[in-house]
């Protein structure tokens, strides 16, 4: 296991060596997805008629901490309303993945694209319950950013320090009902809110990165 440090420049190169590596990809994603989940799907899959997404987990130095960026969505937006989301969104026609990553993030929370140093793509992920194939990736930026959140897509911001993402403590587990199905999802306990679903995969390898053994407990 690699804990985490507070020093960005160390994390940052921690990062390149295993981002050039083999990732963690859909097992461990499927670590961290809804139970049960629907018949056939596995994180992994890229289905050629659904719509690509990309987003960004962005590292940045404060007060001594490495951070993230996490975004409550407004409760009215028509997608995973209210829920915690990495910026991130829709990639437009003729825009390469990390573009559409790098110009989400600017809009939803202002940072410049060009003060982000991308550090690697995470694997992608299909999100079957809106038929997006997401591609996440891996950014670093050497201040913390003036963020703006855009008001009409952002009801909070949330930074969260890399040790509490990837405590395992802060893992758990709950239930919800979907299409009148109850299920049970792995969740992120971070800054007073749960973070699950397909956040949570992304984030789930993401700390993976520093302990493969990274996973939500058993459920009771």
């Amino acid at each position: 296991m690699t804990r985490p440090s507070g020093d960005l420049p160390a994390v940052e190169a921690f990062l390149r060596t295993r981002l050039a590596q083999p990732l963690p990809g859909g097992d461990t994603q499927f670590r961290f997805s809804p139970l049960p989940t629907r018949k056939g799907w596995r994180p992994e899959m890229q289905p050629p008629d659904a719509r690509r997404a990309a987003a960004l987990v962005l590292l940045y130095p404060d007060d001594g901490q490495v951070k993230l960026p996490l975004t409550v969505r407004r409760h009215d937006l028509p997608q995973h309303a209210g829920q915690v989301s990495l910026p991130g969104g829709r990639i437009d026609p003729g825009e390469s993945a990390v573009d559409a990553a790098l110009r989400e993030t600017h809009e939803e929370l202002g940072v410049p694209p060009d003060s982000v140093r991308i550090l690697g793509p995470l694997s992608s992920l299909w999100v079957v319950v809106s038929n997006h194939l997401l591609f996440p990736f891996v950014g670093v930026t050497d201040a913390r950013p003036d963020f703006r959140p855009a008001p009409k897509e952002v009801a909070a911001l949330l930074e969260i320090a890399l040790p509490d993402l990837c405590d395992p403590a802060r893992l758990g587990w709950s239930r919800h009902s979907r299409e009148g199905i109850i299920v049970d999802y792995p969740h992120f306990d971070l800054a007073g809110h749960q973070t699950w679903g397909a956040t949570a995969m992304i984030l789930g390898e993401f700390g993976s990165l520093f302990a493969p053994e990274f996973c939500p407990p058993k459920r009771s």
